[in-house]
């Protein structure tokens, strides 16, 4: 029997990890994000782009839709209040514009880590399903 290609459910692992990823990840990553506002447009865009793949991945921990939606949008409220945080705490002149007032840019980090959340599971199912057929013709 071939090992699955998949990590493991956020569900199996320890819970130092959990708490790593469902809150340090994604204050951490808020954090800088949101310092980069006031560094340059550039690093705001990478910045953003490494946050989003950490959404779409928070959702490929999971197994169900409703699961990794819960996670996308408990992760992004997190990304987007500490972002929001940076932005008021070390940004003098932003390179790029976020949502104004500020605080809406929770908003849309809290939308768009669902939204990225639920991509991520999907794939994950997809993924799941080619390795059991791969599996199954094997036999």
């Amino acid at each position: 029997m071939s090992r699955s290609p998949l990590p493991p459910l956020l569900s199996e692992r320890p819970p130092a990890l959990r708490v790593l990823f469902l809150v340090v990840l994604p204050l951490l990553g808020g954090f800088v994000t949101g310092a980069m506002l006031g560094v340059g447009a550039g690093a705001w865009a990478v910045a953003n782009v490494i946050a989003c793949i950490g959404g779409f991945l928070a959702g490929f921990d999971h197994d169900t839709s409703a699961s990794a939606a819960r996670r996308g949008a408990f992760g992004g409220l997190l990304f987007g209040l500490a972002l929001v945080l940076a932005d008021a705490l070390v940004v003098d002149d932003r390179a790029a514009k976020i949502a104004d007032p500020a605080i809406l840019q929770v908003l849309v980090t809290t939308l768009a880590g669902t939204i990225l959340a639920v991509v991520g599971v999907s794939v994950r199912g997809k993924v799941a399903r080619r390795h059991a057929a791969a599996a199954a013709a094997q036999r």
